[in-house]
């Protein structure tokens, strides 16, 4: 069994040809991919704890936010990376969690605001010309994966009728509406989704309800939230339950184990010729 940190960067390095594949496959000529990635790792990491916020702890031999820079980059969907970022951490950020990578999507940064609404909102100003959509991600949740990004993008790409898609997970416990603690209603649980994100939209329509919103001063718990308001159609995606959020120290525990049992399966995978083993 290799070590931790040997077994992670096996995972790294065994995805580096992603985008040789895509463009092979396509017989060389591949077009500019349509999304652009926002990956919003501004949080100044309050509930977890951290004075230095909670995007470059080191989970599974890597820092948070670059597993979720990883399931993009491999994406042949996704044609450039935006992270937003503090920009007195910006220096930090690509010491850590870019430049020890072999990373192959072109990556930029944009500054963090006050608010996530406000940092995704410089993120989406970042994108550049020519990405028809942006798919926004919280750089908190690292458990992502590239197959559940890809069809997210498929599925909003398929059909005009949609503004935007938000990845999640139907609600599997049942929910109590409350006035304090007493529960006054119990809703049928089939009308609730869990959202995670990616959640993915255009980038004209993301504009838009972001300045929308600054006009009229509403603050929204997601991105959806915003284009919803505004009458756009916006369909759930079901993604991964184990998309989980870092959000306090504890929830380190089965992130680390998930990722872990991953890179145990890769390696598994080599071993067994399933895939090329990777010279280190």
């Amino acid at each position: 069994m290799m070590a931790r940190d040997e077994v992670s960067s096996s995972v790294f390095a065994g995805f580096a040809g992603q985008h040789a594949a895509c463009a092979s496959a396509s017989g060389g000529a591949v077009p500019m991919p349509p999304v652009c990635a926002v990956i919003v790792a501004g949080g100044c990491g309050s509930r977890f704890g951290n004075p230095g916020g909670k995007q470059l702890v080191n989970v599974a031999g890597r820092p948070l936010v670059a597993w979720s820079i990883m399931a993009f980059d491999r994406s042949c969907l996704v044609g450039h990376i935006v992270v937003v970022c503090p920009a007195e951490k910006r220096a930090e950020m690509r010491r850590l969690a870019i430049d020890p990578f072999d990373f192959k999507t072109p990556i930029t940064f944009a500054d963090a605001g006050e608010t996530r609404q406000d940092s995704t909102a410089s993120g989406i100003d970042a994108v550049p010309m020519g990405f028809e959509y942006a798919a926004i991600h919280d750089g908190a949740r690292p458990l992502i994966t590239t197959g559940a990004i890809d069809h997210a993008i498929q599925v909003l790409l398929a059909d005009c009728s949609l503004d935007g898609v938000v990845c999640g997970q139907p609600a599997i416990d049942t929910l109590k509406i409350v006035d304090g603690e007493r529960i006054v209603e119990t809703p049928p649980r089939s009308m609730y989704w869990a959202a995670q994100t990616p959640q993915i939209f255009s980038v004209e329509v993301m504009r838009r309800a972001h300045a929308a919103a600054v006009a009229e001063g509403f603050v929204g718990t997601d991105d959806a939230s915003l284009v919803e308001r505004m009458g756009g159609v916006v369909q759930c995606v079901a993604s991964p339950r184990d998309n989980l959020k870092v959000t306090v120290p504890e929830d380190l525990r089965p992130v680390t184990a998930i990722l872990l049992g991953r890179m145990s399966d890769a390696e598994s995978a080599q071993d067994t010729g399933v895939m090329p083993r990777v010279q280190l």
